[in-house]
């Protein structure tokens, strides 16, 4: 069992074997089991609709199992009743099992207590929402586009949704209506009953802080060891009640309180955490792989400094559009800035760089390789390096090199 007092780098370890990559690789070709167990080490995969390289869900268990077949994920998602789309680390495909656990969320969205357009529609137009309930019952599985109550008047902003949007996702956060599947990414609704497995809506519900503690030990073992704030982050919980919660499960024997090297805040550990004698992962981290949400921690654990830069003007970006953290051991060595460019079957990298403790040679070698086996996946047919960052032209020649020898 890990000491109560860990150093950074046990800290990391730990982690990185909570997130599976000490597991063992597949030695045939990945299936349902394979892809089950990285979704476990997870706990959910977060949905976005960025579409750069890959859909933010369908990396995270690349980067553990490397390439598999995406119809395989499409099919367990939405069509095995393992998985159902609700808010959990943001909209995020989650185990069914979690459905009791997040009634709360449903019951404060019921209450008023979410964002913006959805609330307000509830409010302002009750008949309304009750009128596309019922279309959904009788005609569901729909998207949005099937229920239009007329044209959409755009004005330029992404949460520009009409009234319906509005009506299903206020429908969707408070459990009425759950997601049956995804055709282009776009939402098809249906009425939950119809969706979720009958055992799964008979599982009695618990008290809002009955969830929030399981809620909590379900991130510890994800995360390891965490502080608060990352096990609050990684089901978004409030923060406030996550740490009464924190206290209860201290006392109750859930949680073990360690300290970690150079964290100010309180750490907890998952009593099943295992401390490894070492990480050998070699792995390209989406923006929305779980090991990098919490942008705190990844400095605490890495001392990497990361933020997604996709909302921020070309000029002032720093790395780039969609950049990836690669991990290699137990440490983040570099970063990439990536884009699949589908109509000319290429993998471009826009940008690479390395960190200041990283072997360029190494560095760059790992690299070349993880980029092979990424275009491969997406059937992609070369790799491009541009000019930007300190690693790219090192990367350019070693892969130039693996193409002459191909």
């Amino acid at each position: 069992m890990p000491p109560d007092a860990l150093s950074t780098s046990q800290a990391r370890r730990i982690a990185l074997a909570a997130q599976g990559f000490t597991d063992r690789a597949p030695s045939s070709r990945v299936d349902r089991r394979h892809l089950r167990r990285a979704i476990d080490r997870t706990g959910l995969l977060q949905l976005d609709s960025v579409n750069v390289l890959a859909r933010a869900h369908y990396m995270p268990p690349f980067s553990r199992l490397g390439g598999y077949p995406v119809d395989t994920l499409d099919a367990m998602a939405y069509g095995d009743g393992d998985y159902f789309e609700y808010w959990g680390h943001e909209a995020s495909l989650l185990p069914v099992q979690l459905h009791p656990l997040l009634r709360w969320r449903m019951a404060r969205a019921e209450r008023g207590e979410t964002w913006g357009g959805p609330a307000s529609i509830a409010r302002e137009r009750p008949d309304f929402v009750a009128a596309v309930l019922a279309q959904v019952g009788r005609r569901g599985p729909v998207r949005v586009s099937d229920l239009e109550d007329g044209p959409r008047v755009r004005r330029g902003t992404m949460w520009d949704w009409s009234d319906t949007k509005k009506a299903l996702e206020w429908l969707f956060w408070t459990g009425q209506v759950a997601v049956a599947g995804r055709v282009n990414f776009e939402r098809r609704y249906d009425l939950t009953e119809r969706v979720l497995p009958a055992a799964v809506l008979a599982a009695p519900t618990p008290t809002e802080e009955e969830a929030h503690r399981e809620l909590l030990v379900f991130a510890a073992q994800r995360h390891g060891v965490g502080a608060a704030r990352d096990l609050a982050d990684y089901l978004r919980l409030p923060i406030v009640d996550a740490r009464r919660r924190l206290a209860e499960l201290v006392e109750d024997g859930r949680l073990r309180p360690v300290t970690v090297q150079g964290w100010k805040e309180p750490a907890y550990l998952h009593p099943g955490a295992k401390l490894p004698r070492w990480v050998r992962a070699q792995a390209l981290l989406s923006p929305f792989d779980p090991v990098v949400w919490e942008r705190s921690r990844i400095w605490r654990l890495f001392h990497f400094h990361y933020r997604i830069e996709i909302y921020v003007p070309a000029p002032k970006r720093v790395w780039g559009y969609y950049v990836f953290p690669f991990l290699l051991g137990d440490r983040l060595v570099g970063r990439v800035d990536l884009k699949a460019d589908r109509g000319a079957g290429r993998l471009l990298v826009h940008g690479a760089w390395r960190e200041e403790h990283a072997d360029p040679a190494a560095t760059a070698t790992a690299l070349a390789e993880e980029l092979a086996a990424l275009a491969q996946w997406l059937d992609l047919g070369a790799v491009e390096v541009a000019d930007r960052g300190d690693l790219s032209p090192t990367l350019r020649k070693i892969i130039a090199r693996q193409t002459s020898c191909a």
